[in-house]
């Protein structure tokens, strides 16, 4: 299975079933496209209609659905994705996730900070969870 030895490291972290779906939809998606970006891409769309990312790792999404514009997409093209975030989540789901993230200046963020807050903070705990000690 292609898609078990190219699993992220964040889903590494991440529980069994969001593993599944993105080797699933990899797999799927190396037999119509080939192996490379594209399949990437695809599988990261797939995850992101069950699954979003907090910290280093994903979580299951109370509502299940597209997170952001790049994920509608069946076959998504390289471009502008919000990283794992939930786009489509309230404003209260996103001010909790950085609540959990331990954002500064959260209450008085509009959601679209609150976005770029949290994608931010995700980079950063990925960065940490990856990073070997010296």
């Amino acid at each position: 299975m292609p898609g078990r030895k190219e699993l992220p490291s964040t889903l590494a972290r991440s529980p069994k079933k969001a593993q599944e779906t993105w080797i699933k939809a990899h797999d799927s998606a190396v037999e119509t496209y080939g192996e490379g970006e594209r399949a990437h891409r695809t599988a990261f769309s797939a995850l992101k209609h069950s699954f979003e990312k907090v910290g280093d790792h994903w979580e299951k999404k109370a509502k299940r659905g597209p997170s952001d514009a790049q994920a509608r997409k069946s076959t998504p093209k390289p471009g502008k994705t919000a990283e794992g975030v939930d786009t489509t989540a309230s404003k209260q789901h996103l001010y909790d996730t950085a609540t959990r993230l331990g954002v500064k200046g959260r209450s008085k963020m509009t959601k679209g900070e609150l976005i770029d807050a949290i994608k931010k903070s995700n980079r950063k705990a990925t960065r940490k969870a990856t990073t070997k000690p010296r």
